[in-house]
């Protein structure tokens, strides 16, 4: 590993980032404009992991639906979900529904005002409370997402993956020595713009870089070198079946555990592939089904390993109370697609929406 982080004139950097971000960054996305905590805090949530252009519309949604941090304090999470769904990684959107509580119940609705305080709550790490920090209380405090490592790594010559602990701090020393005394806003706003937009993972606008004249890896020519990149991992598969049980047009979805893997949502029952159908369906739902139909299966990725779903279609012949109990829903297709459903799940209900419209 290698950091070149030693006598970096920090003035001329934040300078020329800040120029350029006030001619050439974003100006226009929904959450500029605002000092407003509540605002900009979903925002930097939403953005964890997610692209700029995936967010506007979720974040419109959500906006619309949950305006202050009193709203969505107060709201069902099976809402918060709903509003959620097809973003991905769920964890975000439990966690910002109880620090929405948190900030309610022990703040009185008002944000804490300083880094230190917002890394507090619940989902929010260092570098998205020093996010939300400098854009609505002109803190200086330093940011290190994917997309700021990426520029510090190679403006720098930093070598080694950025996940790895090491190479972490060497890069947070780098973003807390190049922070400016003024302009925090637009050096953070820079940083994240200069990123997503120039110092790109592929085929980087170098020519457009307003610090490429002293970059390290444009330099010695190792832009697709720097930063490293993550050890490779075989990803490993797993496997289950969906049983889709389906009467009178409804669907019956059953809530997932709080935590885990879509933690908190409706889903389909899951069962072993080579699990029996109608056992399960009769031990455990109360359902007596006819012969499945075996649908095509989804393939869907996870950071750490892939899934097969496997989805058995099977409709039911008689039901036991025990069918609704609680924890289970019975509803329409078409209700269930806009439910707090993940995503592999909603696109499977569309297709079942549309055989049924075809019948």
């Amino acid at each position: 590993m290698t950091a070149v982080t030693a006598g970096v004139d920090r003035e001329p950097f934040a300078s020329r980032l800040v120029a350029w971000q006030r001619l050439h960054g974003r100006h226009d996305l929904p959450w500029q404009g605002t000092n407003d905590p509540y605002y900009l805090w979903v925002s930097e949530i939403m953005l964890q992991q997610t692209q700029v252009t995936a967010v506007i519309p979720y974040y419109a949604r959500f906006m619309a639906r949950f305006p202050d941090v009193r709203a969505l304090a107060g709201a069902h999470e099976d809402d918060v979900l709903a509003h959620w769904s097809g973003l991905g990684y769920y964890a975000r959107a439990r966690n910002l529904h109880r620090a929405a509580q948190v900030v309610v119940e022990q703040h009185d609705g008002v944000f804490p005002s300083t880094a230190e305080a917002l890394a507090g709550l619940p989902g929010v790490g260092r570098s998205t409370a020093a996010a939300i920090a400098a854009f609505a209380f002109g803190e200086r405090a330093a940011i290190l997402d994917g997309n700021v490592k990426r520029v510090l790594a190679r403006w720098l010559g930093v070598s080694g993956w950025p996940g790895d602990a090491k190479v972490q701090v060497s890069l947070w020393e780098a973003a807390e020595r190049l922070l400016p005394d003024h302009d925090i806003e637009a050096y953070t706003q820079g940083l994240m713009d200069l990123g997503s937009q120039v110092c790109t993972r592929t085929r980087p606008r170098c020519e457009a870089c307003p610090v490429a004249s002293d970059c390290v890896a444009r330099r010695d020519g190792l832009t697709d070198r720097l930063p490293a990149a993550r050890p490779a991992k075989v990803l490993p598969q797993r496997e289950t079946a969906l049983l889709v049980l389906a009467r009178a047009g409804e669907v019956m979805l059953e809530k997932r555990p709080p935590t885990g893997i879509w933690g908190g949502l409706w889903s389909f029952p899951e069962l072993a592939v080579d699990e029996d159908p109608r056992h399960v369906s009769a031990q455990r739902y109360g359902a007596a089904i006819a012969p499945v139909e075996v649908l095509e299966p989804i393939e869907h990725g996870f950071t750490h390993f892939r899934l097969r779903l496997r989805p058995w279609l099977a409709a039911v012949t008689a039901l036991t109370p025990q069918a609704n109990a609680p924890g289970r829903l019975w509803l329409p297709v078409a209700d269930a697609i806009g439910a707090a459903v993940p995503a592999p799940i909603r696109k499977l209900l569309m297709v079942l929406d549309s055989e049924k419209t075809k019948r």
